[in-house]
């Protein structure tokens, strides 16, 4: 039941991640030696029989438990396929994380982790200001699904998180710390250690604590990396850096195991997968990520220097090295 084509990072230690997004999750020798891997335009995929197909297909529905030994294996690109696999493989290793499930766009990846883990009556506290399109969703949408809203600023986290985390308790369950950093468009940075530090405190016992979420579409994955210091999933408008070239829309949700397997569930029941060529264009992006991030920063810095201090008109920079002014 498992995917061959799938290619665990064990197998070539020593090489950088950057290295690795030429060759990861791909094995040529099983694609008649292409060296890129094919675009695999298939809806279904075969079986050595029929029963062995209708058999797996109770095992991927939960209809019936995997047998022992067995791992996750195509059988319909709505669940999975190839090119999605490859593009997931090398975003998780990027990330350092667990696993990663792309989507058809940012926003449809954010509404997966909202759906897998947001009830009628949940608080979900979330920080401002926030992409437009995620801002909509919460504050339109989300409160005709009963979820209660708490609003915090970026730029004093720590202290109206902690005011809202109280008021989220007293409501209901708080359920979700969804956070955006750097914020858009005023780049504020969130300490997400104190963040995790105060959702803990906050978590009365015998309760599990919130979630925490977050955006990591501007910095992510090669300059921040918040699952390293107590997010549990990062989410990615991979339209904008990781795609880098305008041509592709497409969203992700890194992070655990366990999580992911809720988050690719609703994605299944949804239908909102990412198509085998844009993941194909993904995979194409990903080996150039790095060094187009750090020549952008690099640019972006100049240009920020030089407004700081231009003769010209006085501005008020947003820029992480310069202080507002």
């Amino acid at each position: 039941m498992s995917n061959k084509n799938r290619q665990s990072a064990k197998d070539k230690q020593g090489f950088r991640p950057e290295s690795l997004m030429m060759s990861h999750g791909y094995d040529a020798t099983l694609s008649e030696g292409a060296i890129k891997p094919p675009v695999f335009l298939t809806s279904t995929f075969s079986f050595p029989s029929a029963q062995a197909g209708a058999d797996f297909f109770d095992v991927f529905s939960g209809r019936k438990p995997a047998p022992d030994g067995a791992s996750e294996g195509l059988i319909y690109s709505r669940f999975n396929h190839p090119n999605m696999e490859i593009a997931e493989d090398r975003l998780a290793l990027l990330e350092q994380a667990d696993t990663a499930a792309v989507f058809a766009s940012g926003m449809a990846a954010i509404s997966a982790v909202f759906l897998s883990f947001l009830r009628p009556g949940d608080v979900l506290v979330y920080s401002t200001p926030l992409y437009g399109g995620t801002e909509t969703l919460i504050r339109n949408i989300l409160p005709q699904w009963g979820v209660q809203l708490l609003e915090v600023p970026s730029h004093d986290m720590l202290a109206a998180l902690t005011q809202a985390l109280q008021e989220g308790g007293q409501r209901g369950r708080v359920a979700m710390v969804y956070l955006e950093s750097p914020a858009n468009p005023t780049n504020v940075q969130v300490d997400f250690e104190a963040v995790r530090r105060e959702v803990e405190r906050a978590t009365p016992a015998g309760r599990e604590r919130a979630l925490i979420v977050c955006d990591n579409t501007l910095l992510g994955p090669v300059f921040s990396s918040p699952l390293r210091f107590g997010v549990d999933l990062c989410v990615y408008s991979l339209t904008k850096y990781v795609g880098g070239h305008s041509d592709l829309i497409a969203g992700s949700v890194v992070g655990e195991t366990a999580l992911l397997k809720q988050v690719r569930k609703t994605r299944s029941a949804f239908g909102s997968q990412l198509d085998p060529h844009t993941c194909w264009m993904i995979c194409r992006s990903l080996e150039t990520l790095t060094i187009r991030m750090q020549r952008a920063a690099h640019s972006g810095s100049q240009v920020a220097a030089w407004l700081a201090s231009n003769p010209f008109v006085p501005v008020m920079l947003f820029h992480p090295e310069y202080a507002q002014g």
